[in-house]
């Protein structure tokens, strides 16, 4: 297989609209149009679940040009509530380089996210310095917020 490209990561929301402004608001991810609406006899053999109904949107990533890899974020009629944790076995978290990592950490806070651990400064051997902060946005899900360098 040649042409392989990745193209995006998925998030199962609540509310895909208010966790979509999140992202657009705090990391600038941009809309790409259409919104999803998705139901049918096709969904539910994909999923297999029955009756299944996904409303969702992609959102460009940023640094990213057009056509390049999205945020999916979805939600589902019939979801299933899980808790996020730094260390469960499965998707761990995203992560955004970002120029100043404790602005981007204020402006998580001030959109309804939170803080995981501690803002911390390290030297990792054979890679330089970073700054580095684990939050979560305003659904749990785990986002590291880092910048490499100075």
């Amino acid at each position: 297989m040649k042409n392989i490209r990745f193209t995006h990561v998925n998030i199962v929301s609540r509310s895909y609209k208010e966790l979509a402004e999140f992202y657009i608001n705090v990391f600038g991810c941009t809309e790409v149009l259409p919104t999803r609406n998705l139901r049918g006899g096709w969904v539910d053999d994909l999923t297999n679940i029955k009756d299944v109904h996904i409303k969702g949107i992609h959102l460009l990533l940023p640094g990213s040009k057009e056509g390049g890899p999205t945020l999916e974020i979805f939600e589902y009629n019939k979801n299933i509530d899980s808790l996020s944790a730094i260390n469960k076995v499965g998707f761990g978290h995203i992560a955004f380089s970002v120029d100043d990592v404790s602005l981007c950490l204020t402006k998580v806070i001030d959109h309804g996210g939170s803080v995981v651990g501690k803002h911390v400064e390290a030297d990792v051997e054979g890679v330089g310095l970073i700054s580095v902060v684990y939050a979560k946005d305003p659904e749990g899900n785990i986002i590291e917020i880092q910048k490499w360098g100075d």
